[in-house]
């Protein structure tokens, strides 16, 4: 089964807060996303959000695994 943005869990490992907002295919919880545009506007400012926004949900899959690499998860 392949997952979808309307899993129950944040597509980062070891996070167990509630999905917040869809990730490409996948979705993330509210302090991930919020890191997640974060992370975008350090890459590539207005334009990778210009890019982003046109992009289909599959599209958005490379750019969200990049971004995952870089994630650390901290035990609450």
């Amino acid at each position: 089964m392949s997952e979808t943005m309307h899993d129950t869990m944040c597509l980062v490992g070891g996070c167990t807060q509630p999905v917040y907002a869809p990730a490409g295919t996948r979705a993330l919880c509210k302090e991930h996303f919020l890191d997640f545009v974060k992370w975008r506007k350090k890459k590539g400012g207005l334009a990778l959000f210009r890019k982003y926004s046109a992009m289909t949900m599959q599209e958005r899959d490379p750019l969200v695994d990049e971004w995952a690499k870089t994630v650390l998860v901290h035990p609450r």
